[in-house]
C-alpha cells in the first residue's frame, strides 16, 4: 500500500474509490462516447453496470432496476463506473498508488470536462486486504503475523469440540458522518472478495486468511465545494496516506519480511 515501495507480495484484492456529488442528469449520447474516447488508454471497453436497487417504505417493498455507464479494462481487472451521483473507480489488480491515481484523475476530468457534476459531497477510499501465510495451522495462529490487538478471541477458551470458524471486529475512527476511518479486521476461511464477481482477480487457493478491510473517507464542512480534478486529487492522496499508516500499524515484520516481500 506505499506509493513508491510497494511489497511485492502484496494482500490487496480490492481497492474502490468513490467520489459523490450532487445527483446530475442522465449522461447524453454524445457524452458517453466521448467519455470512452477520453478513457480509451486504460479503460477501453464500454461494460455497463446494471442491478436491482431495493428500498423498503411504509407500502412495501419496492425494486428498481438500473444501468450505469462503465468503462473496463481489457483484462477486467479494472473498471470506471459513473453514476448518477457518483464516481467509482475499482480495480482488483493493484500495483502503486499513482497509476491508480492517474486513473481516478482521468474520470474525474472526463465527467467535468463532458458532463460537469455541481459539486462533491464526499470522497471515500477502500483498500480490502486478504493477508494469507503459507502453512498457517488454525485461525487463530495469527499472533506473529497481525496486531496483538488484533488477536483478542484467540484469548477466549473454546468450547470442547467447537473450532473457531470466524471472528471478526469494527474500529472507527473519526465520525461515520464527518471524515474518518473505519476498520474492519477478522481471521476468516476462503475469500473477502469472491472470485465470482464482474471483475477479474487473482484468485488463491481458498483457505485461512487475515481481513484488514480500511475504508477511509473525507466530507466537506458547510458548503458544498466544486469538483475540481486537483482538489479531489489532494483530498485523495490524504486517504491513501491515512489508509497506508493503518495498515502499517496493523502487522508485524515477521509478515512483512517473510511474505510481503518476498517476490511471487
Amino acid at each position: 500500500m506505499s506509493e513508491r515501495r510497494a511489497y511485492p507480495n502484496a494482500p490487496v484484492v480490492l481497492v474502490a474509490i468513490e467520489i459523490r456529488h450532487p445527483v446530475a442528469d442522465e449522461l447524453s449520447k454524445q457524452s458517453l462516447m466521448a467519455l470512452k474516447r477520453h478513457l480509451a488508454s486504460r479503460c477501453p471497453l464500454a461494460i455497463p453496470a446494471s442491478g436491482v436497487s431495493i428500498t423498503a417504505t411504509a407500502s412495501g417493498v419496492q425494486q428498481e432496476s438500473y444501468t450505469w455507464p462503465r468503462y473496463v479494462s481489457r483484462d477486467k481487472t479494472t473498471a470506471v463506473t459513473f453514476r448518477d451521483g457518483a464516481i467509482i473507480v475499482e480495480t482488483m489488480r493493484y500495483g502503486q498508488y499513482e497509476r491508480l491515481r492517474d486513473l481516478v484523475q482521468m474520470a474525474v476530468e472526463g465527467r467535468q470536462q463532458f458532463a460537469p457534476a455541481d459539486g462533491v459531497e464526499r470522497i471515500g477510499m477502500r483498500y480490502i486486504n486478504e493477508v494469507r501465510v503459507p502453512e498457517l495451522r488454525s485461525l487463530t495462529d495469527w499472533s506473529e503475523w497481525v496486531a496483538p490487538s488484533l488477536s483478542g478471541p484467540a484469548m477466549i477458551e473454546q468450547p470442547e469440540g467447537q473450532e473457531l470458524s470466524a471472528w471478526q471486529g469494527v474500529t472507527v475512527f473519526g465520525s461515520q458522518v464527518a471524515s474518518g476511518s473505519i476498520v474492519r479486521h477478522g481471521a476468516f476461511e476462503g475469500y473477502a472478495v469472491s472470485p465470482a464477481g464482474d471483475l477479474n482477480r487473482p484468485t488463491p487457493p481458498p483457505g485461512p486468511f487475515f481481513l484488514i478491510d480500511v475504508d477511509s473517507y473525507w466530507v466537506p464542512e458547510g458548503e458544498t465545494p466544486d469538483l475540481k480534478p486537483d482538489n479531489a486529487m489532494a483530498r485523495l492522496d490524504d486517504l491513501n496516506l491515512t489508509a497506508k499508516g493503518l495498515f502499517e500499524g496493523l502487522i508485524t515484520d515477521r509478515l512483512r519480511n517473510e511474505v510481503l516481500r518476498v517476490e511471487r
